[in-house]
């Protein structure tokens, strides 16, 4: 099996979530329990992950001086900080650049302020065979009420595409090659426009997920996040 390094996006501010997230990074607040980022931490070593790269940027150091090593998951943590405030924080495109000398040549990528179900380790073992022509495979589910007009569809062989009419939204998990940052200059920069870019090219594949998934976004949405847990 391909060894897959994870990369948990970690250094956002947060600001729909202040003013919790004025002294608690985002990925250290309390669902059910525990902090939001140890549900993936937990998920990510039972799916076979033996490294875990966790970008910081605001409030960061709480993240590292809680989680540690990464031993109490069995895993090994690494840390890729972008600064120590929201103003340094290089974006998604820009964090993964920063941290690619530390990824494996086809890695896992997990919003961290995401709760889901999504299978991964199902996509560990996808990595191997991912198709020569993908880049990246992303994993879309349904369109939640805060965001109806979804982000990207996916055609009749597995392919991502801009113009359909039935698209889904991006989940915030996917695989990636490092190849698709390599050439990236380093600095600030989305993800979005690069995902477009290799979209057109016909060089993006993914999977529909129909399971559990909810962006921890706002307060509202971090009480239905308490709300499910509590459920079961």
């Amino acid at each position: 099996m391909t060894t897959v390094t994870a990369m948990i996006l970690a250094a956002g501010r947060g600001e729909r979530l202040r003013p919790l997230t004025d002294h608690t990074p985002k990925p250290l607040i309390d669902v059910g329990g525990r902090p939001l980022i140890e549900h993936h931490l937990e998920r990510l070593a039972a799916a076979g992950i033996e490294r875990v790269v966790i970008n910081l940027a605001h409030l960061g150091e709480q993240i590292r001086a809680h989680l540690g090593d990464g031993r109490r998951w069995g895993l090994s943590l690494e840390y890729s900080v972008e600064g120590d405030r929201a103003e340094t924080a290089l974006e998604t495109a820009g964090g993964i650049r920063h941290a690619l000398d530390h990824l494996s040549s086809t890695f896992l990528l997990v919003n961290g302020d995401v709760l889901t179900d999504i299978d991964y380790q199902g996509l560990v073992q996808r990595a191997a065979g991912l198709p020569i022509h993908c880049h990246a495979h992303l994993v879309l589910v349904d369109n939640p009420s805060h965001h109806p007009e979804g982000d990207f569809a996916l055609d009749a062989v597995g392919r991502l595409a801009m113009d359909a009419i039935d698209r889904c939204t991006y989940s915030g998990v996917g695989l990636y090659r490092r190849e698709m940052f390599a050439d990236l200059e380093p600095g600030r920069r989305a993800l979005g426009p690069l995902l477009r870019e290799a979209i057109a090219a016909g060089r993006v594949c993914g999977e529909h997920h129909r399971g559990d998934w909810l962006d921890v976004g706002t307060q509202e949405r971090l009480t239905e996040a308490r709300r499910r847990m509590q459920a079961g």
